[in-house]
């Protein structure tokens, strides 16, 4: 065990996420080498915030889909040329005062009405637009509606339709999907240069690479970068690509600890009660408890007459459970685990408010192995008051 994780675990209160500055940055360069030389990234905030300045060098740019995501970047002094402002609802104010107060000029259009609403501001900058493609959800618009765009874009004083924006979900693992959804992109836009001699500068594409989760689960990852690598190369668009992450990127930098407070055996079966719980853990989503997660055991030990245990959090809900039949011997009060694998959505996606009990402390490993307290442990409780 590294000696940053180890300190932290024997001198700070459970329980807490731990973010490894090394581990992201160099995920980041590991993407970047799988890549085409001229592939860009965008990293999508809303898989953690707390990272955000820490990669504000590694990345190309920011996608901000909320008021609060905007104000932390703005709080962060990120560069406002790196940010681009999504999300299906953006209210009239908010975009007023992020382009007409902050100056703010990359948006995504995710719907006709957001566009003559941009298209309608009188700003001292021209707003590069992004055109959202939906892949048949509630995100994006039709392809009629970005092809009445481009008809008229010659028309347009203050906006400039910078590129096209497409994706359609997390945890692919299908290479032929993928092939299959770039193939689209590739002749949509190649429709529209034969149609209305437009090119749009800028590709973003979300690939939605799979992070693992569990024990015993198999995937070549080198492999398939390699060939989705090869599947960019060979698009017929030769604009600027750029890819748009937040889970492939941030999700190996985290960990989550959590501490056994209370064990019993229940007609015959071992359950142990932690500090954490759901509201903590979310990132295993529907397969929550349904396989064995990447997850240690401190103090280590050795795997001799293992016992099964059934792991739940401090919820009084009987879906608090976060694995079943975790195989550990010896095991006491006061020991921790150490759910691998938590740096994206976790902290995010939480039904941290359920029960008003804590939210965890989050802590940052610095490059030079330093420990950064980023926030205490906070009493939901006194946002009711």
């Amino acid at each position: 065990m590294e000696e940053s994780l180890k300190r932290i675990i024997e001198n700070e209160n459970t329980p807490a996420y731990i973010f490894d500055i090394k581990t992201l940055k160099n995920r980041v360069k590991y993407i970047h080498s799988k890549m085409p030389k001229d592939t860009f990234l965008c990293y999508a905030i809303k898989a953690n915030t707390f990272i955000v300045k820490d990669i504000e060098n590694d990345v190309d740019r920011f996608e901000v889909c909320s008021p609060g995501e905007y104000e932390i970047c703005k709080c962060k002094n990120i560069d406002k040329d790196k940010i681009l402002i999504s999300g299906v609802y953006k209210t009239p104010s908010v975009i007023e005062s992020m382009a007409l107060e902050d100056d703010i000029t990359n948006f995504t259009i995710e719907s006709m009405e957001q566009f003559k609403l941009i298209k309608g501001l009188k700003t001292k900058n021209q707003i590069k637009l992004m055109l959202r493609l939906t892949s048949g959800n509630q995100f994006g618009i039709n392809e009629n509606e970005i092809e009445e765009i481009i008809e008229k874009n010659k028309e347009f004083e203050n906006i400039k339709i910078t590129g096209i924006q497409y994706f359609s979900g997390t945890q692919k693992v299908s290479l032929k999907n993928l092939q299959r959804e770039l193939d689209y992109i590739d002749e949509f836009i190649k429709n529209i240069k034969e149609k209305y001699d437009f090119s749009f500068e800028e590709l973003e594409f979300g690939p939605g690479f799979p992070v693992h989760y569990f024990q015993n689960s198999e995937f070549d990852e080198e492999s398939f970068l390699t060939e989705f690598s090869n599947m960019l190369n060979g698009m017929q668009y030769k604009g600027k690509k750029i890819l748009e992450l937040g889970r492939s990127i941030a999700a190996s930098c985290g960990k989550y600890i959590t501490k056994v407070v209370d064990m019993k055996i229940n007609k015959g079966q071992n359950y142990a009660i932690l500090d954490g719980g759901i509201h903590h853990l979310t990132y295993y989503g529907q397969s929550m408890a349904m396989k064995i997660p990447k997850c240690a055991v401190y103090p280590e030990r050795e795997n001799t007459g293992e016992e099964k245990w059934n792991l739940f959090g401090s919820l009084c809900t009987i879906n608090d459970i976060l694995v079943k039949q975790f195989p550990v011997s010896n095991l006491k009060i006061g020991d921790i685990f150490i759910f691998e694998n938590t740096g994206a959505y976790c902290m995010t996606e939480g039904i941290s408010l359920f029960l008003s009990r804590q939210l965890p402390k989050v802590i940052k490993i610095q490059e030079n192995g330093n420990i950064e307290i980023v926030r205490k442990h906070l009493d939901t409780y006194k946002m009711n008051m």
